[in-house]
């Protein structure tokens, strides 16, 4: 796809969301059923069923998705895709390139062994490998278009309002 396309694709979009911002508040869903064999949870992706389980670090088999590294597949996922149209956007030829994320974890927060030890990554990394002939500062200019619309980095960047409910089936 070249710039052309793609702002022939968004524009009726961005002309319908500026005249109705509403229209443009979607609520995403994603839906899992608990596996009433073993401590996993399966996972509706649209396309398939990913079976989540404990990571071995937690005592798990390793033959389920881990969830922490699901979570690193959404942010390679969207920045990668992110990346891309923007890069269309700027008209910057990406010739190839690779997208990273790696996260570290302490698992005796998760497993309750330490107080101290946080629940969940105490840091990210995202990093991208491209090869191009695009300036310097169009590069710098793409990775900080990518960060800035890129929905996972930006969910993960600012925490959104959580709740969380437990219901009777």
């Amino acid at each position: 796809m070249d710039v052309t396309a793609l702002r022939a694709l968004q524009a009726p979009l961005k002309d319908k969301y500026r005249d109705a911002p509403d229209a443009a508040v979607i609520t995403l869903q994603a839906r899992g059923e608990l596996d009433d064999q073993h401590i996993a949870c399966k996972v509706e992706t649209g396309r398939a069923i990913a079976l989540a389980g404990l990571h071995p670090a937690t005592g798990g088999s390793g033959a389920e998705l881990c969830s922490g590294d699901m979570l690193l597949e959404a942010l390679v996922a969207c920045a990668g895709v992110t990346l891309k149209a923007v890069a269309t956007a700027l008209e910057i030829e990406l010739k190839n390139g690779t997208v990273r994320a790696e996260g570290d974890l302490d698992f005796r927060g998760t497993l309750g062994v330490a107080k101290d030890a946080a629940v969940g990554f105490k840091a990210i990394r995202l990093s991208f490998d491209v090869e191009t002939d695009a300036p310097q500062e169009k590069l710098d200019t793409l990775l900080k278009l990518t960060e800035r619309y890129c929905v996972v980095f930006q969910t993960l960047n600012v925490k959104p309002e959580l709740s969380a409910n437990l219901a009777r089936a």
